[in-house]
């Protein structure tokens, strides 16, 4: 094997390994509850798009705004990715992998909503590494009573 062939797949290896690592760490921010400046900075593009169950977003401030206002709906979450498929393309990728929620309500009822489904997401690299640029959640299966949304939670909640 050639040196430039080395350094492809090593390449290739490096890429994959970062953004497994990104998506698993996303997931697991979800259980954390931190949706501040920062955490949207550690994982989006500024000009990130989200197509989520709680509705279309575009910026990190609208998805960071957003994702925080839905997860204050519960009081404790385990968020479980999946059998990623990742595609790479130079300074781009697509990862399509599957996402178990398992959420306790906060309303004091202690009671339980689980939602499964597929996870897609365009990434691409960035001077701090690679980011979030497009996320699209399909919710195929739910059990349970999802969170009542307030009436005053604003577009897209």
């Amino acid at each position: 094997m050639d040196t430039d062939t080395m350094q492809r797949q090593l390449r290739e290896l490096t890429d994959r390994a970062e953004l497994t690592d990104l998506l698993d760490r996303y997931l697991r921010s979800l259980d954390e509850g931190r949706f501040d400046e920062a955490w949207a900075r550690a994982f989006h593009t500024e000009d990130v798009t989200a197509e989520l169950p709680i509705g279309n977003f575009h910026g990190r401030d609208a998805l960071s705004a957003q994702v925080g206002a839905a997860m204050a709906l519960f009081d404790r979450t385990v968020h479980l990715g999946t059998n990623a498929v990742i595609e790479i393309d130079g300074d781009r990728a697509t990862a399509r992998g599957a996402q178990l929620s398992t959420h306790v309500l906060a309303d004091g009822s202690e009671g339980v909503f689980i939602s499964a489904g597929h996870a897609d997401h365009e990434l691409v690299r960035t001077a701090d590494g690679w980011r979030i640029a497009h996320s699209s959640l399909r919710i195929v299966w739910t059990q349970g009573t999802p969170p009542r949304v307030p009436t005053d939670a604003g577009a897209g909640a």
